[in-house]
């Protein structure tokens, strides 16, 4: 079986990496290199490889943009190439997708070619397809969540890695950014900000408490039905009782698997 293959990535060492170790394979010829989205775009529409390596992280258009302009019945068999990113390898491994996180052995790339074999062989199922424009909405999902605050500093203005914010606290029409042991004041309310960031990164507590999930270090059952947080940093936050699901879903999100 003859296989023609693209790799797509804006960075000439990773195709170059991918290159060498394609060049062992006898059976897979190096049909394009593409160094951006839109191109590959319009290659893998006319030539309709067997195979892409695809980076899903590539300026202007991403390997997620190319993967939604093809459509289900068009992509190819198809190998995710990512620097890691937690939600990316999360949304591959749930719906077993193919994928690579950079820097990659050449172990780890022999087992993505085997399961590429076994998929073009016709060993995947029909559900192959499917379980892949599921990981690539959830994707699409995550990239319209906000990844960094503008906050007005000092006459300037940062950009604050949501990551980074351990908890938010209200203040009237303003909300109160915990990093560490800054802290940074910014003019939006707790149920504007709350829409912009990932609900399995942070959680309402309370009405006047947002809490980044990854902070959290204990809960502690209190009086009346309420629960106590303890975040890493060592700051307590009461949760409200009538945050019964909210506490439910801290339990279950905090005993994942990172």
């Amino acid at each position: 079986m003859s296989i023609r293959a693209f790799i797509v990535d804006d960075e000439p060492i990773a195709r170059h990496s991918i290159v060498r170790l394609l060049r062992k394979e006898p059976e897979i010829a190096i049909a394009g290199e593409f160094g951006d989205g839109a191109s590959a775009l319009e290659a893998i529409r006319q030539l309709r490889p067997d195979l892409v390596f695809l980076d899903i992280q590539m300026p202007e258009m991403t390997g997620i943009d190319v993967a939604a302009a093809l459509g289900e019945e068009n992509l190819p068999a198809t190998v995710f190439v990512t620097a890691y990113e937690q939600y990316a390898v999360r949304a591959f491994e749930a719906n077993a997708v193919d994928y690579l996180v950079k820097p990659f052995s050449s172990e780890r790339f022999d087992a993505a070619l085997r399961r590429v074999r076994r998929r073009l062989a016709g060993e995947g199922g029909d559900a192959a397809p499917a379980r892949v424009w599921q990981a690539l909405a959830e994707l699409r999902r995550e990239q319209s969540y906000a990844r960094r605050l503008p906050i007005p500093l000092d006459g300037s203005v940062i950009l604050l890695e949501v990551a980074r914010i351990d908890w938010i606290e209200a203040n009237r029409n303003c909300v109160r950014l915990h990093v560490g042991k800054d802290t940074y004041e910014l003019r939006e309310t707790m149920a504007a900000l709350e829409e912009r960031l990932d609900p399995r990164q942070f959680a309402r507590v309370h009405r006047s408490a947002i809490v980044n999930i990854d902070r959290i270090q204990a809960i502690h059952p209190w009086f009346k039905g309420y629960h106590m947080l303890v975040l890493s940093t060592g700051q307590e936050l009461r949760m409200s009782r009538y945050q019964h699901d909210a506490f439910r879903d801290l339990v279950r999100l905090n005993a994942r698997t990172p």
